[in-house]
């Protein structure tokens, strides 16, 4: 739910970005996004005392919701570089990432059979990025740096997601995660909201005019978090980046389907390891 919701949302803000700036844009997801979180934190939370939100849970929610928008930002910077194809690789390499990262800092422990599906998904992920960037000396450049900057940012933002939730302790994870997830839309709301101002408040007119598109990036990114928050919530941060790669799985049918555009080989081969690592990380421990 969660990968096809984010491809739609995507779509959706992509069609914003004709009208308004990419600061405008990031700000419609969280200020149309944030009735529709606050309306179903209400409706998880009827009848039930929630705990008191500690200082491991503020300092998480903030320092999560401040990297997405950095991740964010690096990614709009990596779409305008010529040799996006390199650059992108290492966003979706981020699966990689946030394994080592949550070994190493968060003791997300991950099983030989979680390395190996991760591993496979990202040899896949390298191949079909790859296809058409020619030499390999393309993977040092500038794009590349964006897009580890912002692999490393969409990965901590997981990670932090996670510790946010289990650090309720409640033992419903729906509830923990749409907690986290209101919390978060907030912070993001206002530190999105004190960006556009900053660089140009009329964008907030240009915002109001587009009411209708912005209400719907606002839905779908919120249907689309809980999804994500929910998973964080309940398993490892690389596992669900992991089978959240099914996203590009969607999109390659609907480009093969109805934009008639065929894969080469090495991307064929690519979503090959890609299929045969998610299926391995299902089956895994």
């Amino acid at each position: 739910m969660a990968a096809l919701m984010q491809s739609v949302r995507t779509a959706a803000q992509k069609q914003l970005t004709a009208d308004i700036s990419a600061e405008g844009a990031t700000l419609v997801r969280y200020l149309f996004g944030l009735p529709f979180a606050l309306l179903y934190l209400a409706v998880q939370v009827q009848g039930i005392q929630l705990p008191p939100l500690g200082p491991t849970f503020l300092f998480s929610v903030l320092a999560a919701g401040a990297l997405q928008i950095v991740a964010t930002v690096l990614l709009i910077r990596l779409f305008k570089l010529r040799n996006f194809a390199v650059g992108s690789t290492y966003v979706r390499a981020e699966i990689l990432v946030t394994a080592l990262l949550g070994v190493s800092f968060f003791s997300d422990w991950v099983s030989a059979s979680g390395w190996l599906a991760i591993i496979i998904c990202c040899i896949g992920l390298l191949l079909v990025n790859l296809t058409g960037v020619g030499r390999w000396g393309g993977l040092f450049s500038r794009s590349a740096a964006y897009g580890i900057a912002a692999s490393i940012a969409f990965s901590l933002t997981s990670l932090l997601i996670r510790m946010a939730s289990l650090s309720l302790q409640l033992e419903s994870a729906v509830i923990a995660a749409a907690v986290t997830l209101a919390a978060m839309v907030c912070i993001q709301t206002v530190m999105s909201l004190l960006l556009v101002i900053v660089r140009d408040k009329r964008e907030l007119g240009l915002i109001v005019h587009h009411w209708k598109p912005s209400l719907f990036v606002g839905i779908t990114g919120v249907i689309g978090s809980v999804g994500w928050f929910t998973a964080f919530t309940l398993e490892r941060a690389a596992y669900v980046k992991t089978l959240g790669q099914v996203e590009f799985l969607i999109s390659v049918l609907i480009s093969y389907y109805f934009f008639k555009e065929r894969p080469t080989r090495q991307e064929w081969t690519g979503m090959l390891f890609l299929v045969v690592g998610v299926v391995l990380l299902l089956i895994s421990d």
